[in-house]
């Protein structure tokens, strides 16, 4: 099969589509043919070697799919060949045909393209698993979505409009803006031009927020604890500003804060299913009625990897970007 590989060897570290060795099927798993895969950041820490492993991962990019079953182990018995599903993968999603875990595979939504489909996984998930299981946002709550216009972002302000709290975003222009208050944030804050600390504040007559789910790191830390309410939780899932700073405990220790770690790649099978599983239990139904939607940005033909790993190094996208592998 062909596949996206990093040359590592070459400047710049370029994105080469070559012939490597077909996936193995243990009895617990599925090959699938891929459709079509979705950038993350973790592909660009990948690429330059920045990305945690972890045992059974796949050196090959790419954290989610979707495709059809083409070939099922012997213990496989809810899925068949020809299934088109949707899925997490351990690496490997760029790529004509990947191995995945029986138990992380999730259906194609009603109405959905293979595309959109592919869309899915990582961002909800990731989303999903901070907002209502890792924070425990409550109906009536309010939440501050740093990068409101990413995968992670688009997908979080319509889990939470979904649960019935206020939303607010930051945001790098007036394009990603507008979609975000499309699509139901309650007060979008260009962070270029306005103090987020200041405006969201004001928003909430001086309240702060009960939530707040952060890609930034170390640039926003103290800002952040500044912003949250008392018992208010912040959820790390990024570094783009930096993984070292210094902060004001006290703030963390007045307020009651609580201040939470997470990625995706560091989860287990089997805790990665289970929370696939409590998504699909929890706003599987709004899946398949189109209240849940991935928002895709650009779509690309694989061959065309780099192009796509450089538009999201420029932040130029809104929502999912897309890399086909087949057309059918």
């Amino acid at each position: 099969m062909k596949a996206i590989v990093v040359d590592r060897n070459r400047p710049g570290r370029p994105l080469l589509w070559q012939d490597v060795a077909d996936p193995s099927c243990g009895e617990d798993d599925v090959i699938i043919d891929v459709q079509a895969t979705a950038l993350n950041r973790a592909d660009l820490l990948h690429r330059e070697g920045n990305f945690p492993t972890t045992p059974g991962r796949s050196d090959i990019l790419g954290g989610e799919a979707a495709g059809r079953i083409s070939q099922r182990g012997s213990a496989v018995r809810a899925w068949s060949v020809g299934d088109s599903v949707v899925c997490l993968t351990l690496g490997g999603g760029y790529a004509e045909r990947v191995r995945v875990p029986q138990r992380l595979l999730m259906p194609v939504p009603t109405g959905l393209s293979m595309a959109e489909a592919a869309a899915l996984p990582e961002a909800y998930l990731t989303a999903y698993g901070n907002l209502f299981v890792n924070a425990r946002l409550q109906a009536g709550e309010t939440v501050l979505i740093h990068s409101g216009a990413s995968g992670v972002g688009t997908a979080a302000i319509q889990l939470a409009r979904l649960a019935g709290c206020r939303v607010i975003v930051t945001v790098g222009s007036a394009e990603k803006a507008r979609l975000c208050e499309a699509m139901g944030a309650d007060l979008a804050i260009r962070y270029h031009e306005e103090d987020f600390v200041a405006r969201a504040m004001e928003f909430g007559g001086g309240e702060g927020v009960d939530v707040i789910l952060d890609t930034v790191g170390a640039g926003y830390l103290q800002r952040n604890l500044e912003l949250l309410a008392l018992k208010g939780r912040l959820l790390l899932i990024g570094i783009l500003g930096g993984t070292q700073t210094e902060i004001n405990m006290r703030q963390i220790i007045s307020k009651r804060l609580a201040v939470l770690g997470d990625t995706l790649s560091k989860y287990s099978v089997a805790e990665l299913a289970d929370m696939k599983d409590a998504f699909l239990r929890d706003f599987g139904e709004a899946l398949d009625d189109g209240r849940l939607k991935p928002v895709v940005d650009r779509v690309f033909p694989i061959q065309e990897a780099e192009v796509a790993h450089q538009r999201m190094a420029e932040n130029k996208n809104v929502g999912k970007i897309i890399l086909t592998v087949r057309e059918h």
